[in-house]
């Protein structure tokens, strides 16, 4: 099995704690084939930032075992990280974990010169203070999260759930996170490079509006969307339709819908032996060169490998990652 720890320190934020516990900690027959080995792991005597206490039956040492491990935030990022939080980190990505850190747990990793040299993310609000604590990470505040292979973060709150998803997406593919995502209502996918935060007086009239159209443009993917035909579809202006869907989704309505039909082409190489050819029409993508350009910029390996990757290779303990 896989085993994925989740690190519980002192004063834990509850909900960064709650996310991969509600991800990864339940069985989910039906869903896939294998799930998580998962794992809470604690000093004795810890409590969470609402008191709670941590039952914990594995030691923060445990971490090293892992295959991943998840980093919830940190009580305070102004304070020193853990000694032995940092160093069970540490151990753990030279043991060859995949390191997953939410919100402010980026700070761990700093600490633990897992950052140096690589793009990192976290809450707006602390981007600064970790690239002053890290100055060899390259932060990025205007993004939900970032995969940088073997050392994943996100965004604050919100954005370490879709991390959280993203992961599932790579270990299981599309359909399996989609599915698991209608369970917990949420989105199915927000890429990693969806804008962070938004500073726009959006109403929830506006948001509310857009719902319906993305749900019509996800059903008709095959056919040649175009900014205008969206709005002819909303009844607005085509700048009306920008300006909303800027302040929505932090994108352009084109790059909203380039990223779904990239999604929806991983589906189909996933589940179907469709060829290549038929996938780019099915995705909306046009021929095999424009998909193969697209999802190998965004996906970073071709459509044929990523195929044969995920259909070849198990994912169970310390086998290689599938294409994130």
């Amino acid at each position: 099995m896989h085993q994925l720890a989740v690190a519980v320190t002192e004063g834990v934020p509850i909900f960064e704690l709650a996310i991969p516990c509600e991800v990864f900690g339940y069985a989910r027959p039906g869903l896939a084939d294998w799930w998580y080995d998962f794992r809470l792991c604690a000093a004795p005597g810890t409590r969470t930032a609402a008191g709670f206490a941590a039952q914990a039956e594995h030691g923060l040492d445990a971490l090293a075992d892992a295959d991943t491990v998840v980093i919830p935030a940190c009580a305070n990022v102004l304070d020193e990280q853990p000694p032995d939080l940092v160093e069970a980190v540490r151990a753990a990505h030279g043991n060859g974990a995949r390191i997953v850190s939410l919100c402010t747990g980026a700070f761990v990793l700093a600490a633990a010169g897992l950052l140096d040299g690589r793009p990192a993310t976290t809450h707006w609000m602390h981007a600064d203070q970790l690239a002053a604590r890290c100055p060899e990470a390259r932060v990025d505040a205007s993004v939900l999260y970032i995969d940088d292979g073997d050392i994943l973060t996100s965004a604050g709150t919100a954005a370490g759930l879709d991390l959280c998803l993203h992961v599932v997406r790579a270990d299981h593919g599309a359909a399996v996170a989609r599915a698991l995502a209608k369970r917990l209502v949420m989105p199915a996918h927000r890429p990693g490079g969806q804008a962070q935060y938004v500073d726009a007086d959006i109403t929830v009239h506006d948001a509310d509006e857009l719902a319906p159209l993305l749900d019509w443009a996800r059903e008709h993917l095959a056919e040649p969307l175009t900014v205008a035909a969206l709005a002819r579809r909303a009844n607005i202006t085509t700048r009306t339709l920008i300006r909303r869907f800027h302040a929505a989704t932090g994108t352009t309505p084109m790059a909203w819908l380039r990223g779904i039909r990239i999604d929806h082409a991983r589906e189909l190489l996933e589940t179907t032996s469709l060829p290549v050819d038929q996938i780019a029409r099915r995705s909306g993508l046009g021929g095999p060169a424009n998909l193969r350009h697209h999802f190998t910029r965004a996906v970073g390996v071709p459509p044929t490998t990523y195929r044969h990757t995920f259909t070849s290779t198990p994912r169970t303990g310390r086998q290689p990652q599938r294409p994130a």
